[in-house]
């Protein structure tokens, strides 16, 4: 990063203008043309990215990826910025941090929810079929939606379900408010089913109400999907088929989604994984280093067992920049095709961030359902 000095002005100006930006930082001319993140390459495949705040003084908070870091005034103007140094493919999700408030980037037309923004480097794959949505922009729910009192976990909450294409089999998106208040999911399963790229599905948006305790590997959960939920679904009015499922879970989702394969194979047995939690193990959580246990964790040393996993349709997927969740993923990964599965594995451009991770969602539901 590189900030105020001496020769400022002659040496900010260029600084912006090398991002697009031209004219003298803090006008309204300025303001006006001002559209941020902006990025310029800086040797060895990485790249210079410009955050733009207007006003106070401010962080960049990211989803994963780096800690905060300050963005520096500009002379006396009410202009703030920094230069953040990105390794090549990566896609973050971010905040602008002021005092105790975190915003979107008024600059940045993709966000995800309110208070979120999207950082995408020049050379991360394209995401078809999600888009750019601003932090003003209302994102469409489905229609209908479900009480489920949710006898074996506990307390009442709130499923939605929305029939992609007509309908079809039941994808059972874990994390569901998220796909449906920060990530278009809807839009994006519509678009997908629509250009033919998966079969019509039936979404189900689970969402979590104590992501710790539900997503462990515990059998409550899936004993109330089983027994409790997809009867609901079954009966909605919905078009569904839940007898072909579809489990979709990212972190300690994608932990709960292939314990269900494992423990519930007659349930799950077809699975899309973004960075699970594999290392996760009793009592892992209240470590000061959760990840640094034995590598794969729980899943692993189930997997060791030697269960017949012949019947598993299983899609692997982390993010390249998620450097120790790595090795938990490979061994989970090894251990899942050797015990028989047919296995995907692919690697997104992020770290530990939904944002990465929304094209394999796609890509693998559709892999899984073939």
């Amino acid at each position: 990063m590189t900030g105020p000095g001496s020769g400022l002005a002659a040496h900010e100006e260029n600084v912006f203008a090398a991002f697009g930006l031209p004219g003298e930082p803090g006008t309204e001319a300025f303001w006006a043309s001002a559209r941020t993140p902006a990025s310029a390459p800086a040797g060895n495949g990485d790249w210079l990215t410009l955050f733009l705040w207007r006003g106070s003084p401010a962080r960049i908070g990211f989803e994963s990826w780096s800690p905060p870091i300050p963005l520096r005034r500009w002379a006396d103007s009410d202009c703030w910025y920094a230069e953040v140094r990105m390794p090549a493919r990566l896609r973050v999700t971010y905040q602008l941090l002021v005092g105790d408030a975190a915003y979107a980037d008024p600059f940045n037309p993709a966000g995800a929810g309110g208070d979120r923004s999207i950082a995408t480097t020049p050379d991360a794959p394209a995401q078809p079929h999600w888009p750019a949505l601003g932090a003003d922009d209302v994102l469409p729910l489905p229609r209908t939606r479900l009480r489920w009192a949710g006898e074996r976990l506990g307390g009442r909450r709130t499923v939605r379900i929305h029939p992609a294409g007509g309908g079809g089999p039941v994808v059972l998106l874990l994390d569901g408010d998220d796909w449906l208040h920060l990530h278009p999911a809807m839009t994006a399963f519509d678009s997908a089913v629509a250009a033919g790229e998966m079969p019509p599905v039936t979404l189900v948006f689970l969402p979590a109400k104590d992501r710790q305790a539900e997503f462990g590997c515990r059998p409550e959960l899936w004993e109330g999907v089983r027994d409790e939920l997809l009867p609901l679904v079954a009966e909605s009015g919905v078009p569904a088929d839940v007898d072909r499922l579809v489990v979709a879970g990212q972190s300690l989702g994608g932990l709960s989604a292939m314990y269900a394969a494992l423990e519930f194979p007659d349930l799950v047995s077809r699975v899309a994984l973004q960075s699970a939690s594999f290392w996760w193990a009793p009592g892992a959580m209240d470590l000061a280093d959760p990840l640094g246990g034995p590598v794969g964790g729980a899943i692993a040393a189930r997997l060791r067992r030697n269960p017949d996993l012949s019947g598993l349709r299983c899609a692997f997927d982390v993010g390249e920049h998620e450097t120790r969740m790595l090795p938990h993923c490979e061994l989970a990964e090894d251990l899942t095709q050797q015990a028989g599965a047919t296995v995907r594995v692919s690697r997104s451009a992020s770290d530990h961030d939904r944002a990465g991770w929304r094209h394999a969602l796609l890509r693998d539901v559709a892999w899984a359902l073939h």
